[in-house]
């Protein structure tokens, strides 16, 4: 019986993904773990492996295909035996994807679909011939192996996890769907997509059609981008806290830390102050260290600070976690490489999901102050703007200049309200404009 290798889900999220390239063709005999295609997903390229031995029937989605919905089948893997001429492809349905996937640079926290139960006593059992030779070795009954590859099919590896005498196990899929849920490995529906209105896009190109344009096609992760932030704006009811904060004393105080550091060839930016703030703040204002779950709210022990970043024809938001723990110089060291790798679409999903708080920083581009969009599940996101000299009255009522910068805290009223957002905010600012207290 062929084997289809399906379309993996590489996050919870993805819906869909493009078949970048195919690193074997028909007729080559592939081994379990073996990569045989890379998948680009709105984030990042990935590699795929695959999980049983066979021979490559024939591929069914070319490379350099978009819009590869998760679950559908790539191509067909034929046992010992079989003829390519005689295989035909089955409809795309929901199962466990045929092949594991790793990062190029970190191993993938990818969340596992639930496997289908093992068959019924009496049943057919669907294994591949090294499974059933290895069970056969092992004195292992096959009807007591639950099976993680398609449509509940046994596989090498869920032999060789499989102790001698093991009773079957019951799958909590299983259960699942007899109470009709959605069927495992399915993605969720995208709220958005049912919410999304406006010009379609037939009627836009219509307004258009006298006048020379350029159509640009959605790529993966703008299409993301959209589907996120009009969930966000449509979903979440957003409230904005605005404060100035007084730069000067950070300032002399990076440019002293940075002097003495020149030795280590650290340099210090103003962001990695703000992340540093912003974690700080994070532990003495527990409350609005949290998330919106959908019927209930997450409240979270560590500090994990998600930081925008801007890559070609989006952005990435990577995570610092446990930044309140780190060194100044070593949360550096690490938004730098965590940069360099979002721009060359390097990073691991662990590596840009979750967190619980975010920061958008233009003021290295000059802008003085904006909105952000909290990205869900965030409970909040924060605004940073550029350091502006600005006349300021001092304490003793005297006129003077300091460097100024404007901070937007965006707050998702669900999950923080405006006194526990301000107390949040206030925390902020006192540490930047206290800069020696975050190395205590």
């Amino acid at each position: 019986m062929a084997i289809q290798i399906l379309m993996p889900a590489l996050s919870p999220t993805m819906e869909e993904g493009t078949l970048a390239k195919w690193l074997v063709k028909e007729g080559d005999t592939v081994k379990s773990g073996q990569v045989i295609a890379e998948i680009e997903t709105d984030k990042a390229t990935m590699e795929f492996e695959a999980v049983d031995e066979g021979v490559i029937g024939k591929i069914l989605i070319p490379e350099g295909t978009t819009g590869v919905k998760v679950n559908d089948p790539i191509a067909m893997l034929l046992e010992e035996g079989e003829d390519a001429s005689s295989v035909a492809p089955a409809p795309p349905r929901a199962a466990a994807p045929q092949a594991s996937v790793s990062a190029p640079v970190a191993a993938a926290a990818v969340v596992p679909a639930a496997a289908p139960a093992p068959a019924a006593t009496g049943a057919r059992v669907f294994a591949s011939p090294l499974a059933r030779r290895i069970a056969k070795e092992k004195g292992i009954d096959l009807a007591a192996v639950q099976g993680s590859g398609p449509h509940g099919r046994i596989v090498k590896a869920d032999v060789e996890q499989t102790k001698p005498g093991a009773a079957p196990a019951v799958a909590p899929a299983a259960a699942a769907g007899a109470a009709g849920s959605m069927p495992a490995g399915a993605a969720t529906p995208t709220p958005t997509k049912a919410l999304a209105s406006g010009l379609s896009a037939e009627t836009v190109l219509k307004m258009y059609q006298d006048r020379e344009f350029e159509e640009i096609a959605l790529d993966g992760m703008r299409r993301t981008i959209a589907a996120r932030l009009t969930e966000a704006k449509q979903t979440i009811p957003h409230f904005y806290l605005r404060r100035e904060v007084k730069l000067d004393a950070l300032m002399d105080f990076r440019a002293e830390l940075n002097h003495a550091l020149t030795g280590r060839g650290v340099k210090l930016s103003v962001n990695d102050f703000i992340i540093k703030a912003c974690a700080i703040a994070l532990q003495e204002v527990p409350d609005a260290n949290a998330v919106w779950a959908g019927d209930r709210i997450l409240k979270l022990k560590p500090s994990d600070v998600a930081v925008a970043v801007a890559v070609e024809g989006g952005l990435f938001t990577p995570v610092l976690r446990d930044a309140d723990k780190k060194s100044l110089s070593a949360l550096s060291a690490e938004m730098k490489d965590l940069a360099h790798r979002a721009k060359s679409k390097k990073l691991a999903p662990h590596e840009y999901q979750g967190g619980s708080f975010a920061i958008s920083n233009l003021g290295m581009f000059g802008v003085e102050n904006f909105d952000a969009v909290i990205n869900p599940p965030h409970g909040a996101i924060l605004a940073v703007g550029a350091g502006v000299k600005k006349p300021v009255v001092n304490g003793d009522g005297s006129i003077g200049v300091a460097t100024m910068m404007s901070m937007t805290l965006s707050v998702d009223h669900r999950v923080i309200d405006g006194a526990l957002g301000a107390q949040f905010l206030k925390a902020v600012i006192e540490a930047l404009e206290n800069p020696v207290t975050m190395l205590a």
